[in-house]
């Protein structure tokens, strides 16, 4: 038996650093971004089953959370500047992406591929869940520019009005929910958690 590179490589993503055009006062990489977008996902989508009585897999909402960056292991993280510049860039980035995540899909032994395929790829089949795996990812970047800023870094003033315009925009009751209700609470000291 031959040994399996991957889970080797996700530990990886702890060393890939978030934010990299931005003045940081803490650094943020994917791994920890990756929990908090897992975490935020699964409870929107209970949030979300709640509200309409539906029945969304919100366990495996999270596991698409989970992983949703971790093509970033190979191609780092580029910035959102860079990344949505032109409809050419952006192309060339899915592709880049794609290569990446077939990459880290090769490093699984052959009959562990099967499940990991649809977590690492898109997938049409799953886009409701994964619309709240992006709004969960959005509100993730939220909480780090609230952090940012709190600590006097108004290098992210722009960021967290531009994020909190793009959840707006989504317009999904459930994301507006969420900001209502749990958001506020990235603005209080430890004290004030209590």
């Amino acid at each position: 038996m031959s040994n399996s590179h991957f889970f080797a490589m996700v530990n990886r993503m702890k060393y890939i650093n978030r934010w990299g055009l931005m003045n940081n006062t803490n650094n943020e990489n994917i791994s920890e971004h990756s929990l908090q977008v897992a975490m935020f996902t699964h409870c929107l989508i209970l949030m979300h089953n709640e509200m309409f009585e539906d029945n969304l897999n919100a366990e495996r909402g999270a596991m698409l959370g989970m992983y949703h960056d971790a093509s970033e292991i190979i191609t780092g993280d580029l910035p959102t500047p860079v990344k949505y510049f032109n409809k050419e860039i952006k192309e060339a980035y899915k592709k880049v992406e794609e290569i990446a995540e077939n990459r880290l899909l090769s490093m699984l032994p052959d009959n562990l591929q099967k499940y990991y395929e649809n977590i690492l790829h898109y997938s049409e089949e799953e886009e409701e869940l994964w619309k709240y795996v992006k709004a969960g990812d959005k509100l993730s970047a939220i909480t780090k520019c609230i952090d940012e800023i709190k600590v006097g870094n108004t290098e992210f003033t722009d960021a967290y009005k531009t994020l909190v315009k793009a959840v707006e925009d989504m317009k999904m009751p459930v994301v507006d929910k969420f900001m209502e209700e749990f958001i506020p609470s990235f603005n209080l000291s430890l004290d004030k958690l209590e």
